[in-house]
C-alpha cells in the first residue's frame, strides 16, 4: 500500500491530530488511530454485488443474505489490508518513528508516518514488510484452501488467498507511491548515497507504471483474449491517475526537500529586545525603536524569557492606551514548541513549525542565551526564495 510519509528523529508527546473529515475511528494499532474512510462502504457494496453470483452458485437460495455474505467478504479482505498497513506501522515504531494514523479507503490503505527515513536500510525495511505480510497471508490462505471443505468458507479462503497474493505482488512493482517504489528508492539511495536521487528514480518509475495501467485495456484482448468492458477502462483511469498523481507528488516533494538545507533559522532571526513583563507597553516600544529591534521578549522575575510580544496584537493596540498597559498584555506565553535552537534548519525547522503553529518563535543559542525571534512570515518568504 502507498506510504505518503515517514519519520521524525524522536518521538514527542503531542495532542492527537484532528480526525480527517469523512473518516470513522475504529481503534488503535502501534499508537496510531485506525480510521475507515466513508469511501470504504462504497467498495464494500461493490464487492458484495460482484461476489454475490459466486455465493449464489455455492449456496443457492440465500436470497438477500448473499449480499450480507458479500459484505462479510469485504470486511475479511480489508482486515488483511489492515494487517499489511499495521506491519508498516510496527516497523516504523521499531525504528522509533511516530505513526499518526492508519486509514482504510477505497483503493486500499495508507499509513501516515512522520518525516522521512534516516537511512536507506530503514526505508527498505519499513516499505518491504507490507508486501511480505500480504504474501504471507496469501500463502497461508492458499495452503488452507486444500484442506477447507466446499462451501462459503472455501470461497472465502480462495478470495483471501487471491487478494493477498495480488496485493503483495502489485505492491512490489517498482514505482512510487507503491511500496515497491519505496523499495526501489532505498536501493538507489543505498548505491548512490542520495535519497533525493532515489526518490526521483522511483517517482519516474511510478509514472511509467501509471502509463502502463492506463494502456492496459488496449492490450487486454491481445494478452488474455478478453474484450475490455467499460469497468475495465474506468478502473484503468482511476488507478492510473492515482499512481501518476502520487508519483508526481513524490518527485515534487523531493525537489523541494533538496532545497531545504539552505533554509536556516539563525540568519532569519529578528533583533530582539528583552524587557521585564511589567514594563509599560509604550516604554517597551520606545526601547525597541531605540535599539532598532524587530521584536520584544518579556522576562519573568528570574530573568528568564516568558513571552514574545505579538506584532499583530501590538499594532491593534491604540497608542493612547500603551502607556497604561504592561507589555505582557500583548505577549504570547512561551509554551512548549515556541522556543527553538538558533541553528535549527531545513526539514527539522519546517517540522517544528508545523507541529506548533505560531506567528513567532524564540531562538536560543546552545548556552541558553536569546539569539532572536523567528517570524513565520520571514520563514515563508525565505522558503519561497529557496524553492524557485
Amino acid at each position: 500500500m502507498p506510504e505518503p510519509s515517514s519519520p521524525s528523529h524522536r518521538e514527542e508527546v503531542r495532542p492527537p491530530a484532528p480526525r480527517p473529515a469523512g473518516t470513522l475511528r475504529i481503534g488503535t494499532i502501534a499508537g496510531a488511530d485506525v480510521l475507515v474512510s466513508t469511501s470504504w462502504f462504497v467498495i464494500a457494496a461493490i464487492i458484495a454485488v460482484l461476489v454475490s453470483p459466486r455465493i449464489e452458485a455455492v449456496e443457492p437460495g440465500l436470497g438477500v443474505w448473499k449480499y450480507v455474505a458479500g459484505v462479510a467478504f469485504a470486511v475479511m479482505l480489508y482486515l488483511s489490508v489492515l494487517l499489511h498497513e499495521a506491519s508498516h506501522a510496527l516497523a516504523a515504531r521499531h525504528y522509533g518513528y511516530p505513526v499518526t494514523s492508519i486509514t482504510l479507503h477505497f483503493l486500499g490503505g495508507m499509513t501516515a508516518i512522520e518525516g522521512e527515513s534516516r537511512t536507506a536500510r530503514e526505508e527498505f525495511m519499513i516499505a518491504v514488510v507490507g508486501p511480505l505480510t500480504s504474501l504471507a497471508v496469501g500463502g497461508a490462505a492458499a495452503a488452507a484452501w486444500f484442506v477447507t471443505p466446499d462451501g462459503l468458507l472455501k470461497v472465502a479462503v480462495q478470495s483471501l488467498a487471491a487478494a493477498n497474493l495480488l496485493v503483495g505482488l502489485l505492491n512490489l512493482v517498482p514505482g512510487l507511491p507503491l511500496d515497491g517504489g519505496r523499495v526501489l528508492k532505498s536501493l538507489v539511495w543505498g548505491v548512490s548515497g542520495s535519497a533525493h536521487r532515489g526518490t526521483i528514480v522511483a517517482g519516474w518509475g511510478g509514472r511509467a507504471v501509471a502509463l502502463l495501467v492506463l494502456a492496459w485495456p488496449l492490450w487486454q484482448y491481445q494478452l488474455l483474449g478478453v474484450k475490455p468492458m467499460f469497468v475495465d477502462y474506468l478502473l484503468a483511469v482511476v488507478l492510473g491517475l492515482f499512481l501518476w498523481t502520487g508519483a508526481s507528488a513524490s518527485i515534487n516533494h523531493a525537489r523541494l526537500r533538496s532545497k531545504l538545507p539552505g533554509l536556516v533559522a539563525r540568519p532569519l532571526a529578528r533583533r530582539t529586545l528583552s524587557v521585564p513583563a511589567d514594563v509599560p507597553l509604550a516604554e517597551a516600544v520606545r526601547r525597541a525603536q531605540e535599539a532598532e529591534a524587530g521584536s520584544i521578549v518579556t522576562l519573568g522575575l528570574d530573568g528568564e524569557p516568558v513571552g514574545i510580544v505579538s506584532e499583530t496584537a501590538l499594532l491593534a493596540t491604540p497608542e493612547e492606551r500603551r502607556p497604561w498597559m504592561p507589555v505582557a498584555s500583548v505577549a504570547r506565553t512561551l509554551e512548549d514548541g515556541l522556543m527553538l535552537p538558533a541553528d535549527i534548519a531545513g526539514e527539522e525547522l519546517i517540522l517544528a513549525i508545523s507541529r506548533r503553529p505560531a506567528e513567532e518563535y524564540l531562538l536560543v543559542d546552545a548556552g541558553g542565551s536569546i539569539h532572536g525571534v523567528l517570524s513565520t512570515i520571514d520563514v515563508d518568504r525565505a522558503f519561497r526564495e529557496h524553492a524557485r
